[in-house]
């Protein structure tokens, strides 16, 4: 991964776990940032590795509170809108930009907030095998707190955590378990998130088009082949600006055959179906599965440009 000092630690899905081994923060909806500080300068990566610094230039004085000038945090990029709630929506029109005067253009209207949650160097030192609660501490010890960066408090009551992230319209919960390292690159159950709605992110092997151009995308997860495990069709949320992005997304990926294994997609869903390779994600909301794995009553919630492909992992 260039550039980047490491890979951040994912999160599994599961029910909200409970007991005086964990802790809870609220999900912020927004993209993950590697804060890496040293030497007088400042650079925040994605959770890709692409350095994102030029994107964001109102994070740019952090350094200014870092001590020692030798730190790495980890933490969500958000953009919260009049309400006080995180829109991943305005935020995706500034992740991808790299013009400093454009950036510094939106930054002046749409700034966005850093909510940091860990630390993982201080003073050179490398904390990764802290437990949580030590790092937690640390962390706080430092007194980051700025106009458009913070760190948002942690809570030992899980459910009432939850609660309070439905009341004020957040994504949902992480709950961490105290005495775990940080992990990077690993997906651990030592951290898991617990959303308000049931959501999972797939990958796009194809669409069918309909009254609109795409009348409805065909979803899918990676199996161990290569191939794509048929989830289903979605053509609910789809809006005329979403479309356009899907299309300026999947128009250069158009592939000859389908990507999904032979037999996944019935064959009302394939006729007349433009297929792709499968590079992009899209979250998608539902109610349930069916026994095959199917999505059902499923409604597109965005695209994710922010997450590689290869973490798709068919659990949200």
């Amino acid at each position: 991964m260039p550039g980047a000092p490491l890979k951040p630690m994912l999160a599994t899905t599961g029910p909200l776990p409970a007991g005086p081994d964990w802790t809870y923060e609220f999900k912020w909806d927004g993209v993950r940032g590697l804060a890496d500080i040293s030497g007088g300068h400042q650079r925040l990566y994605a959770r890709s590795g692409v350095e994102i610094t030029a994107a964001y230039p109102e994070l740019a004085t952090l350094r200014d509170q870092a001590p020692d000038d030798d730190v790495l945090l980890d933490g969500e990029v958000v953009l919260l809108g009049a309400s006080g709630q995180p829109s991943f929506t305005a935020l995706a029109e500034r992740m991808h930009v790299r013009d400093r005067d454009k950036a510094a253009r939106l930054a002046a209207v749409a700034p966005v907030t850093y909510m940091i949650f860990d630390l993982l160097r201080l003073r050179g030192a490398d904390l990764t095998g802290w437990p949580y609660a030590r790092r937690r501490a640390a962390l706080e010890e430092l007194g980051l707190g700025g106009p458009r960066w913070a760190v948002p408090p942690a809570f030992p009551d899980g459910p009432a955590t939850y609660a309070a992230a439905g009341e004020h319209g957040l994504e949902g919960v992480l709950a961490k378990r105290v005495d775990s390292p940080y992990r990077p690159g690993v997906r651990s159950p030592d951290w898991v998130k617990v959303k308000l709605e049931v959501t999972g992110d797939f990958l796009i092997g194809g669409w069918r088009p309909g009254v609109r151009r795409i009348g409805g995308l065909l979803v899918g997860a990676p199996r161990p082949d290569g191939r794509l495990a048929y989830r289903g069709r979605v053509g609910g949320g789809i809006g005329a600006a979403l479309e356009r992005a899907l299309l300026a997304e999947l128009e250069p990926l158009r592939a000859p055959g389908s990507p999904f294994a032979a037999g996944e997609v019935p064959r009302e869903d394939a006729r007349g179906a433009v297929w792709v390779t499968p590079r992009v994600v899209v979250e998608i909301k539902y109610s349930q599965r069916t026994p095959d794995g199917r999505l059902r009553f499923p409604r597109v919630l965005r695209l994710r440009p922010d997450k590689p492909p290869e973490e798709v992992d068919d659990a949200g």
